[in-house]
């Protein structure tokens, strides 16, 4: 985690669903005084009428100024390519794991270094939403555990490289950055 004065280049906003954190990682982007690009990794299907509701939702709370874009699978190619003075707000991480599941265990840890190495070096800043997917139970199936397992990795991974990361919950939002203690980097990603 960066420790210098300059303003936060990579913030990581986590917490459960309903929680707020879009809400929060939209305030820290529109504070940012850069314009903002939205990169919304859903999928679109047209026949989910209720996921449909839920991207609407998002949408109409976002400023008409901002740029949205849909970027489901490349997300390392999306913020390489982004530059001062922008802000990428990505909503969501959960989402955008969920977009390439069926990647093998070496497909997957080459697309989250792929992605780690990006952040690492993004010259924008970069506000991530993610799930906090791991505080039930254990998913009785397969695909569950995977997209659970993988998802915690990950969001340690970028809370380790970011220079603020957040939990909302509860109607409330904590700094753990200036909070808390951060555990010593993971030596390897886990699927």
């Amino acid at each position: 985690m960066s420790t210098s004065a300059a303003a936060p280049r990579v913030i990581l906003v986590t917490g459960p669903a309903r929680s707020g954190k879009s809400e929060w990682a939209e305030t820290l982007a529109s504070r940012s005084s850069q314009s903002v690009t939205y990169v919304a990794t859903a999928q679109i299907d047209p026949t989910d009428l209720e996921w449909q509701a839920r991207i609407e939702q998002h949408r109409l709370r976002r400023p008409s100024d901002w740029v949205t874009l849909h970027v489901p699978i490349e997300l390392a190619d999306t913020i390489a390519t982004a530059s001062h003075p922008t802000c990428l707000l990505i909503d969501s991480l959960g989402t955008w794991l969920a977009n390439g599941l069926e990647q093998d265990d070496t497909a997957w840890n080459q697309t989250v270094q792929d992605l780690l190495t990006t952040l690492r070096h993004a010259t924008c800043r970069v506000v991530i939403v993610a799930e906090e997917t791991g505080w039930g139970v254990v998913p009785a199936y397969a695909i569950g555990r995977t997209f659970r397992d993988r998802l915690g990795s990950l969001t340690r991974q970028i809370g380790a490289i970011a220079d603020e990361v957040y939990l909302v919950t509860g109607g409330y939002v904590l700094n753990l950055s200036a909070l808390g203690t951060p555990l010593p980097t993971p030596t390897q990603a886990t699927s």
